[in-house]
């Protein structure tokens, strides 16, 4: 991106005005993060230190950003390595520029890995398990401001999808989804906390091989507290993927489950899971299923779409099967 263009971005952003709301000294440079898709951010060195200007562009309310600061915040206490958010010159940690939330966060140093050896993965686990010991019993304000991933949520998000889309394909697809999540078993006991809900290698950064910070908390929520950890063996669990499923015919012999277990034993030596959690591992393993199906609810036929594909192969194998596999 060219100097001029770069300079106009930047003040299309509020930059100038934005960083006015701060004490961080004078501006050495700036640069347009192309990470990041959803929200917008900005890198900013100054005379003091490095950070990262977020400006949060769509579906986050301000109650919904102060979840997240407030989150970040009690990590931090906790010596959890996630970005810390600066304080404006109000006192405050989430300001707003043109209605728009904005919250500056300390910039980590650090890169992303895109083929993580098993050393890595293993730090990796060790830090879910950890957010989840963390936020056992913590109580978020603002939770409500939030998309909260369980059966009300997905009935919610999947009616609003199919009336934005309007064809007879995604009215079908609504009828299919309401039926998938109505036989979800997840009992009212089963235990909730934070997950970060995003936990793959492009959020994660590491610093001499060493893992050193999660990032982008903005699909954090209230849900179940094993939901991260079958968000990662999820796409390890299936022998195909986005690109290979169209030829695919369900059948249970799709679905390896050693790196499964991978994932739990490591899982396991900092946080056990308990009796319920291992018992409705097969509906979690859905619900994240279920999720990203939200998010690409306009891709395929509602006969044929990859989604499905994976339930279909779940449902063949049976939920005490996958009991079996995955925790003998």
């Amino acid at each position: 991106m060219g100097n001029d263009h770069q300079k106009r971005e930047l003040n299309r952003y509020g930059l100038e005005k934005i960083l006015s709301m701060y004490d961080l000294g004078e501006v050495i440079k700036s640069k347009i993060l192309e990470e990041g898709a959803v929200q917008s951010n900005i890198f900013v060195e100054t005379e003091r230190d490095q950070f990262v200007v977020k400006i949060y562009e769509r579906n986050r309310s301000y109650e919904s950003v102060l979840f997240e600061v407030n989150l970040l915040k009690y990590l931090k206490e906790k010596n959890y390595p996630c970005p810390n958010p600066i304080k404006n010159n109000a006192g405050g940690f989430v300001s707003s520029y043109k209605n728009k939330p904005v919250v500056i966060f300390e910039f980590i140093k650090g890169k992303h890995i895109k083929a993580p050896t098993k050393s890595q993965e293993r730090q990796v686990i060790q830090k879910v398990a950890e957010l989840q010991i963390l936020t056992r019993d913590y109580m978020p304000a603002y939770k409500n401001a939030r998309w909260n991933y369980g059966v009300e949520f997905c009935g919610m998000f999947a009616r609003r999808e199919a009336k934005r889309i309007n064809t007879v394909n995604s009215l079908k697809k609504l009828e299919w989804y309401l039926k998938e999540i109505s036989e979800l078993t997840l009992p009212q006991s089963f235990p909730k906390g934070i997950c970060h809900s995003d936990f793959n290698y492009s959020n994660i950064l590491f610093k001499d091989g060493a893992f050193n910070a999660i990032l982008d908390f903005d699909d954090a929520n209230y849900t179940f507290l094993t939901f991260d950890l079958a968000s990662l063996f999820e796409p390890k669990t299936f022998l195909f993927n986005h690109k290979s499923w169209i030829e695919i015919e369900p059948a249970d012999s799709l679905l390896k489950f050693s790196e499964a277990r991978f994932f739990l034993n490591e899982y396991e030596k900092y946080r056990k899971l308990s009796p319920i959690e291992k018992k409705y591992m097969f509906d979690i393993l859905k619900l994240v299923i279920l999720i990203d199906c939200l998010w690409y609810f306009e891709r395929g036929n509602v006969e044929n779409f990859l989604e499905r594909k994976k339930l279909d192969c779940l449902d063949l194998l049976g939920r005490e099967r996958f009991y079996k596999e995955i925790f003998k």
